[in-house]
């Protein structure tokens, strides 16, 4: 993990580890990230981003199951590169009392950023995951999404997996911290 240099150092804090920073960000994904906003490139080259339910997988890959209409299916065809990102409140012991730039008498907000290759789910691991999703979802009580059959999700849905290459995260550490990591080289 590399923690990037746009912070002025506080003596007195002292450096999260990875697996501090890693807890930290996981945590926030579970309880607290809710919807994404995911970003793909439309026929332009532009990034085009929209709000839609993405889940982080433990090893940082991104699923997104989402219904066959959208264009975002296209430009994921046509250019496999997307990112992911969920932006939450501050930390309640956030601290932003070195801007670099302006002062905006702000708190830093958590924000993680996932930025991937586009793989396309063959249907078995779109019904898995549709599946326990939803089992997931139902268990908590969550239950006015629709439910669907097995020929239903295969016909209606579609999923993607965002192969993660790059993690960064803001927010999670002293001031305006961030920290990146990437996934696929710690696998190998």
């Amino acid at each position: 993990m590399q923690s990037l240099a746009n912070e002025r150092p506080r003596e007195s804090e002292p450096e999260k580890t990875q697996d501090e920073v890693e807890s930290l960000v996981r945590e926030f994904l579970a309880t607290e990230a809710g919807f994404a906003q995911v970003y793909t490139i439309n026929r332009d080259g532009f990034p085009v981003g929209r709000t839609m339910v993405a889940v982080a997988r433990p090893n940082w890959d991104v699923d997104l199951v989402q219904r066959q209409v959208h264009r975002r299916i296209g430009q994921m065809r046509r250019n496999p590169k997307a990112e992911v990102v969920w932006v939450g409140s501050p930390r309640p012991d956030s601290i932003n009392d070195r801007p670099h730039v302006y002062d905006f008498g702000l708190q830093i907000p958590r924000v993680v950023f996932i930025r991937g290759d586009v793989r396309f789910m063959e249907d078995d691991e779109l019904l898995a995951t549709y599946k326990a999703q939803t089992e997931h979802q139902r268990s908590l009580g969550l239950t006015k999404a629709p439910l669907r059959t097995p020929s239903e999700v295969v016909e209606e849905l579609i999923g993607t997996v965002i192969e993660a290459v790059q993690v960064r995260v803001e927010g999670f550490g002293s001031g305006a911290r961030s920290y990146q990591w990437s996934p696929r080289e710690e696998l190998s």
